[in-house]
């Protein structure tokens, strides 16, 4: 079961939640038919795209996460509801490149740096609150830090990791957020760098120990209270109704033009593989609605 836990820490000033998240990246790689590679970047950002997500205190927010750094993945996005339950794709999910030379997968090179990390909250107002930052290293976690700093003013660190096993199946996924309350003393932001800086390798940690000990790690020397714990997952809300009002956007000359080649056309859902079939007369309807 993936889940999200919460904790607080020094007086209430710190606040960490961690993101137990294998099965939701599972799901994607199984879905998208990911590399190792395209795994590990898709599935950092789903991590990351639920612990902000469950943040959300309104029931049918949503918030997005895209990364677009110009490498040969191309975009990677992923989308969480207020319950911190996900989807994402990525642009090339069959991109591989071979291993760093410290062995670990090279997301940031088929992410790339040249570009943008941006988050877009839909709160269900008129319109939606969109912040960007320029990408530090393609590896996400990184990135999603700096957005946390830049754009939300708080100051937080992320981790964020995927272990892939040799069958390319996702043997540990997840990572954490903490962040720091305006009036913290400055000892606690020392303790927390130091703590994270000393801490073993996070998928080893999830792999061989579980989300538990991450707090143990992160907040060492501080008593931590947990808050709460949630379940998370992979759901995909598409259904026939939606791809329909996504084909009334169309162009109408494009529309007609399919209409007219008189056979059946298949859509499918980006985030789930599923498909939906339309007939002729379907798509008829559709234009004169």
């Amino acid at each position: 079961m993936d889940r999200i836990i919460r904790a607080t820490a020094g007086d209430g000033f710190i606040k960490m939640a961690v993101i137990e998240g294998r099965d939701m990246v599972e799901r994607a790689r199984e879905i998208h038919g990911c590399s190792p590679t395209a795994s590990a970047a898709l599935g950092r950002t789903l991590c990351a795209a639920s612990l902000m997500g469950e943040m959300l205190k309104e029931e049918k927010a949503t918030l997005t996460i895209r990364v677009n750094g110009g490498g040969p993945i191309g975009s990677v996005i992923a989308v969480s509801d207020s319950e911190g339950f996900v989807r994402g794709c990525v642009g090339d999910p069959f991109v591989d490149l071979p291993l760093r030379s410290d062995g670990k997968l090279n997301v940031g090179g088929a992410v790339g740096r040249n570009g943008m990390l941006t988050v877009s909250r839909d709160l269900g107002m008129r319109e939606p609150y969109i912040g960007s930052v320029e990408l530090v290293s393609g590896e996400i976690a990184e990135d999603v830090t700096r957005y946390l700093l830049e754009s939300e003013q708080v100051p937080s660190a992320c981790a964020l990791g995927v272990l892939v096993d040799v069958d390319r199946t996702i043997k540990a996924a997840g990572g954490f957020i903490v962040q720091l309350m305006p009036g913290a003393d400055e000892k606690l932001i020392d303790i927390l760098e130091e703590n994270i800086f000393m801490m073993d390798q996070l998928t080893t940690i999830l792999d061989e120990d579980g989300a538990e000990a991450l707090f143990e790690q992160v907040l060492k020397g501080l008593e931590y209270h947990l808050v709460g714990e949630v379940e998370v997952g992979y759901r995909c809300p598409c259904d026939r109704e939606r791809v329909e009002q996504a084909l009334t956007c169309i162009e109408r000359e494009e529309l007609e033009e399919i209409i007219a080649e008189g056979k059946d056309i298949s859509v499918s859902c980006q985030f789930c593989g599923k498909e939906y079939s339309f007939s002729p007369d379907e798509l008829l309807k559709l234009k004169k609605a």
